[in-house]
Formats: structure tokens, C-alpha cells, sequence
């Protein structure tokens, strides 16, 4: 899965959490994010950064991919307030998320 801002790539290789382990474990305990560069975890309005090892950068969307709420550089061992309007969150690589994304932008998901 690919996520995209326009014709700019955020995510070339999406991981889906969307169920209840995948959606538990999420990156923690891993070194990096290996063979991928994005997970998208649904559903989710909140998130913590407890027992991971690298800071990330982490999108909240709604359910029609609508940027609800941006979190950079969040550390390990922080959490987020819930955010009520979003229902899914796209997690990535501290510093990779493009300076122009911005609350209010709509992300597009591509499946191939």
C-alpha cells in the first residue's frame, strides 16, 4: 500500500495494523522499520510510544484520509491525547514526513 499527498509519495510500502495484535504491538520493541516505511494503524484515535526504540512522526486521519491532527518527532515513551475526530494514524520514521503536509490536507491510498 502506497500513501500519497497529490502526486508526492509520504509512504512507497504501507504496513496495515487492523487487527487487535497488530494493532497492540505496532512498532514497539522494533530497531526499525524493516522492508517498510509506514504503518497505518486502524482503528485508532490515540496512540503511545512506550517500548519503542526510535522517535516518529505520526499522521491522525478520518476515516476519508483527511489530516486530522500531526505529531513530529514524537519520542519514545510519550503518548498523544485522543484525538475524536480521527479513527486511523499513519506512523513514520521521525523526519520523514514532508515539511507540506499540514492539518486539513487529504492523503489518497493506493493499493498497488
Amino acid at each position: 500500500m502506497k500513501v500519497k499527498l497529490g502526486e508526492q509519495f509520504i509512504s512507497q510500502q504501507t504496513r496495515l495494523a487492523n487487527n487487535p495484535i497488530s494493532r497492540m504491538i505496532g512498532l514497539m520493541f522494533k530497531k526499525e522499520m524493516k522492508n517498510y516505511d509506514g504503518l497505518l494503524i486502524r482503528p485508532c484515535n490515540s496512540i503511545h510510544t512506550f517500548f519503542m526504540r526510535f522517535s516518529i512522526d505520526a499522521v491522525f486521519l478520518n476515516k476519508d484520509f483527511k489530516v486530522i491532527r500531526i505529531y513530529r518527532d514524537l519520542k519514545p515513551w510519550r503518548m498523544t491525547t485522543i484525538i475524536w475526530k480521527a479513527n486511523q494514524v499513519l506512523e513514520l520514521r521521525a523526519g520523514t514526513l514532508p515539511d507540506n503536509v499540514k492539518e486539513g490536507d487529504s492523503l489518497t491510498v493506493c493499493t498497488n
